[in-house]
């Protein structure tokens, strides 16, 4: 599959020096930001709408409450906050997988009480921690 790649790469490369796709419309124009070719019309429409109104997709949401998570997570040294939140980070990431249709498909609330459950044995660990001391 590579060799075809380079092969349609190098007939690209060959037809753009040739100045074949200078006269295209548009050329040069950005594309516009909700530009969504592989996603069927109908379902487009629906998106719109739903951008429209100020809703994002769930996905959309888990992967910004993931980066969240991650840049709070880099700023935290305690062991115990940051078990829970990887625990918390894994649950969303379940949950993400499964509405890919990934490999794993979970209900979103199964993922939730594996969060739960983690962060419960984090803060036992805590519990036990700060009774040691």
């Amino acid at each position: 599959m590579k060799l075809l790649d380079a092969l349609v790469e190098q007939r690209i490369a060959a037809a753009a020096a040739r100045g074949e796709f200078d006269d295209l419309p548009g050329a040069g124009a950005p594309l516009p930001l909700d530009y969504d070719a592989l996603v069927p019309e109908e379902v487009r429409v629906a998106n719109r709408i739903l951008k429209n109104a100020g809703f994002v997709p769930p996905a959309v949401e888990q992967l910004r409450a993931l980066r969240d998570l991650q840049t709070e997570l880099n700023a935290v040294s305690d062991q115990a906050t940051r078990c829970r939140l990887q625990a918390r980070m894994l649950a969303l990431d379940m949950a993400l997988e499964s509405l890919r249709g990934g490999p794993l498909v979970l209900p979103r609330e199964y993922c939730r009480r594996i969060a739960e459950r983690l962060s419960e044995r984090v803060g036992n660990l805590n519990t036990a921690e700060a009774g040691s001391q």
